[in-house]
């Protein structure tokens, strides 16, 4: 295998000594700190590996291996060619949503952490969304309950309908937090397949979700707040006891 390869056939990163590392973390803070302090904003340009080098007084490797891993970080675009460079990237809730969803797993979060925090998520936006929800909204919302409707026998597209309508109140919120937090959660949460799904219990579940989407349109925040920690507290002892049984977990 060639020394440039590593075990899992990718290239290997480049070796940095203490100093050179620690002046790469420096950078790597400096431009960290100017985002967070808004010195500099999504589409301004930091420069070019020998830019960044030149103004950090550095080797050009120590300037390349803080942008790969600015890049890395999501913090930066890295374009080729004439005109190319690094820029500050614009925001990405999918890479951050992504990134923590792979943590959750590597930590071994068991499904009654996960749950419980889904819980504190959607019933925040269940009284956002009955708050802020737009026209629009309201209509998304209500597409997916003739949607929910016209599937109902159809397990698997009735579990993703389900899903898209948990989605759609947290994105009726408003608040962008609130729906990154849950997008991670998805990854470990939500089945891809609902075995356990009967019929009585879709059945239940599209009632549930009938009545939360009238709460949001009345404008009723405390009751869809409390509409909707009922529905997953049921959530959460469906998906504990059947993990505990070594079965797939239900959707809703």
């Amino acid at each position: 295998m060639p020394a440039d390869i590593g075990p899992l056939g990718m290239a290997r990163a480049p070796m940095l000594s203490g100093r050179a590392a620690s002046l790469s973390s420096t950078i790597i803070a400096d431009v960290r700190r100017a985002v967070s302090e808004h010195r500099i904003k999504p589409g301004d340009t930091l420069g070019t590996e020998k830019d960044l080098a030149a103004r950090y007084d550095v080797s050009r490797i120590v300037a390349r291996d803080a942008l790969r891993s600015l890049e890395a970080l999501g913090v930066i675009e890295i374009r080729m060619g004439k005109g190319g460079g690094a820029r500050i990237a614009k925001g990405n809730p999918q890479l951050f949503a992504e990134a923590l969803a792979i943590q959750l797993d590597l930590t071994g979060i068991g499904p009654g952490e996960v749950i419980d925090a889904q819980r504190a998520i959607e019933c925040m936006a269940a009284e956002l969304a009955a708050e802020n929800a737009t026209p629009a909204d309201i209509a998304r919302i209500r597409q997916l309950l003739t949607e929910a409707e016209r599937t109902i026998a159809q397990r698997d597209e009735y579990t993703r309908v389900s899903k898209a309508f948990h989605f759609a109140v947290a994105e009726a919120s408003h608040n962008r937090v609130l729906v990154v937090q849950l997008i991670s959660l998805d990854h470990v949460a939500w089945p891809m397949r609902n075995t356990t799904l009967t019929p009585a219990v879709a059945r239940r579940v599209l009632d549930v979700h009938k009545e939360l989407a009238s709460l949001i349109e009345m404008r009723d925040p405390a009751g869809a707040r409390h509409l909707m920690d009922d529905h997953m507290r049921m959530i959460r002892s469906r998906r504990v006891s059947e993990r505990g049984k070594r079965e797939p977990p239900t959707c809703c």
